[in-house]
């Protein structure tokens, strides 16, 4: 059932009104694959524009916060924990892993996607001068915990 389209088929915002405040947390990742020299430049700290890990960790937590401004129907969110962690993964990858938790009455899985998604977006925006090739690969949940739905663990690959 999809339930951002009322009886007509029209799209709006779903009520969460009578929904119960729960503990709830989604795990999101997303990979960025460059070449080996672009990550040996970021990972030893030779890139001119700075920490590019530093950067891309804060941009995905603003990100986070900013959720329900860059997608028309989610819900603003109080969320009490936003975290992305990156790291080198073998010679030519980045693995971005973005975690969000909250107590709501809604899921916080759109939280942890943008802000794996805007890490990733970030390490390109840094990077493009010296690998235009980069591509952004895998953007998806991993895991969700809490809510009427339940926990949901992605398939391991």
């Amino acid at each position: 059932m999809l339930t951002h389209l009322d009886s007509q088929g029209r799209a709006n915002m779903v009520d969460v009104t009578e929904k119960a405040v729960t503990s709830r947390e989604a795990v999101a990742e997303a990979r960025v694959r460059m070449l080996p020299q672009t990550l040996d430049m970021i990972v030893s700290g030779g890139h001119p524009k700075g920490d590019v890990f530093a950067v891309a960790r804060i941009a995905g937590i603003q990100a986070a916060k900013k959720t329900s401004d860059l997608i028309p129907l989610c819900h603003p969110l109080m969320l009490t924990s936003v975290k992305v962690e990156l790291t080198a993964e073998g010679d030519d990858t980045v693995h971005i892993v973005a975690r969000c938790k909250l107590a709501g009455q809604t899921g916080v899985e759109m939280e942890a996607l943008t802000a794996a998604s805007i890490a990733a977006l970030t390490i390109y925006d840094m990077c493009k001068a010296v690998d235009r090739g980069m591509t952004i690969e895998s953007v998806r949940l991993l895991e969700k915990i809490g809510g009427k739905s339940g926990h949901y663990q992605a398939p391991t690959p």
